[in-house]
């Protein structure tokens, strides 16, 4: 069972070597890694190609923003199994990987997923958050949450019949697939209690409160056109409840 793992870059060479290693080093043998860089005007693609093994397919074009650029990666995959890995995240363990592939090889399920953690992005051995996918069910959707989408390991085949990521959101494009595949659709899916990807904190979604705005509106949009009720506040309830979490992990750190 081959895995495909897509990467987007653009301008990332202070972090897309630990994101190559990370991949370089996972047990399992038949993985596929394709990077899509947006015409990088720094050396990232230098730093990508001197890491290189037989794993990595690099594809440097320009494109429309990350969600075209996975769609790129998507529709460049070979694997049987497609996830995503970003340009400063890396992989938490060696095994992620093969526990993925042993997961699809034990069960009849369409894609897994697990947790993550955030760290400082200049200091990667202190963990600032741990995001458990555990709690998550389908209904909660509705409130915009979704599971750890850095996670999501699906079949190619969904991709093929259910489509790919939308390019007209700015930051929820995730959800919407999400929300597309296991609310809408009922693909079926399975939990692994596992940390699955180390992310350094500022991603593009957890930035400020305008993106915050933004990823409200888009996943009331994503809701609405999928056939799911919800409302803005239910969306800002999701956002009291993340707080609320992030105070507990914090606190639970100082003892």
């Amino acid at each position: 069972m081959k895995v495909s793992i897509v990467t987007c870059t653009y301008n990332s060479a202070a972090t897309v070597a630990d994101t190559i290693k990370s991949v370089n080093s996972q047990t399992y043998p038949d993985i596929e890694h394709i990077i899509v860089d947006g015409l990088s005007k720094d050396n990232t693609v230098d730093i990508a190609n001197t890491l290189s093994t037989y794993r990595q397919h690099i594809i440097c074009e320009k494109d429309n923003g990350i969600y075209d650029a996975f769609n790129k990666g998507i529709k460049a995959a070979s694997g049987d199994i497609v996830g995503v890995l970003n340009s400063d995240d890396f992989f938490t363990s060696p095994d992620v990987v093969a526990n993925i592939v042993k997961a699809f090889e034990s069960n009849d399920i369409d894609a897994v997923y697990g947790d993550i953690h955030f760290v400082d992005a200049d200091n990667l051995s202190k963990p600032v958050r741990y995001y458990s996918s555990a709690y998550f069910r389908p209904w909660m959707m509705r409130m915009g949450f979704m599971f750890a989408h850095p996670s999501f390991y699906v079949k190619k085949s969904l991709y093929d019949k259910l489509g790919i990521y939308r390019t007209d959101f700015k930051i929820a494009s995730d959800f919407e697939l999400l929300l597309r595949f296991i609310y809408k659709e009922k693909i079926k899916t399975q939990y692994l209690p596992m940390d699955f990807v180390t992310m350094r904190t500022g991603g593009a979604s957890t930035e400020s409160i305008k993106s915050k705005n933004i990823i409200n509106r888009e996943c009331l949009i994503a809701c609405k056109e999928n056939g799911v009720y919800s409302n803005m506040f239910l969306m800002w309830c999701r956002l009291f409840i993340k707080g609320v979490e992030l105070i507990k992990f914090k606190l639970a750190g100082k003892k």
